[in-house]
């Protein structure tokens, strides 16, 4: 299965939106029930979540479920809720793998919005339950008092290590809160993709194409990964061991895997 590359988010309190999301484009839909609901409608977002989960979804298009923090009655009836109907479930503030017991085996997302769950990410990563991992950057940004990149930098690298060292897809970015700068998003996207991480997750649907675009590998990208491939193909087809390119370079197993991956996303994201 591919990895997925945008993520979109939408207010479980507005099912008018649901099937727009699913249209935009996104490989994966969240239906938010927490932050991007207002307490009085926390039950109303649960209910709306469910019946959409029980009815025709359109094929191609993941649909996870942000549920409210499971140290809350709130959240532990969420999960209840969507568990089994929900592709996945996407966990905020997780902070002890513990709370991941009893979620069914690659069927959670673990946000790391804490101090605590920045300590503690490689054992919730490796945690069976957990499918992937990302960030809560506006949280822990307050928490920490960061203010700079090169701190915030710091912190997305332990979970790109962290998933790594899992077993798991990469770390997805943040979201970008202003929808508007489209080109403020894909500058950030690039940097992003420069240390490790892949994909991110938006609030509005315009931002599905730029995120798309900025994650696209380059002409150059491309072809340099073309070259390793056909002289890894060559290599098997001759049985030789090693793979060697038409400059005289060799390069490693994981270098080949890397260049398939690359020919596979430049593939994908080619109308982008």
């Amino acid at each position: 299965m591919s990895i997925p590359v945008t993520w979109l988010y939408v207010p479980g309190d507005r099912p008018e939106r649901f099937a727009k999301a699913a249209g935009s484009g996104a490989d994966v839909v969240i239906v938010d029930l927490e932050d991007a609901v207002a307490p009085a409608r926390k039950d109303e977002a649960r209910a709306n979540a469910v019946a959409y989960l029980r009815g025709p979804r359109p094929a191609g298009v993941a649909v996870h479920v942000r549920v409210n923090d499971l140290a809350t009655a709130r959240g532990r009836a969420d999960l209840e809720a969507v568990a089994g109907i929900a592709d996945a479930v996407r966990l905020p503030k997780v902070e002890d793998p513990a709370v991941l017991d009893g979620i069914a085996d690659g069927r959670a997302y673990a946000l790391l919005e804490s101090a605590a769950g920045i300590v503690n990410a490689a054992a919730v990563a490796a945690h069976p339950a957990v499918a992937g991992i990302a960030l809560g950057e506006q949280d822990l940004a307050a928490e920490l008092s960061i203010t700079g990149e090169a701190a915030l930098n710091h912190l997305r690298l332990q979970a790109v290590l962290a998933a790594a060292a899992a077993g798991l897809p990469p770390v997805p970015m943040s979201v970008h809160p202003d929808v508007r700068d489209e080109a403020g998003l894909e500058a950030s996207c690039r940097a992003g993709r420069a240390i490790g991480l892949f994909g991110r997750t938006a609030i509005h649907p315009r931002q599905i194409p730029v995120i798309r675009r900025a994650f696209r590998p380059t002409e150059e990208e491309a072809a340099r990964a073309a070259e390793i491939v056909e002289a890894a193909e060559r290599a098997e087809r001759e049985g030789i061991g090693a793979v060697a390119l038409p400059d005289g370079r060799f390069v490693d197993p994981p270098v080949v895997a890397r260049a398939r991956r690359t020919l596979d996303l430049a593939r994908r994201l080619a109308d982008s």
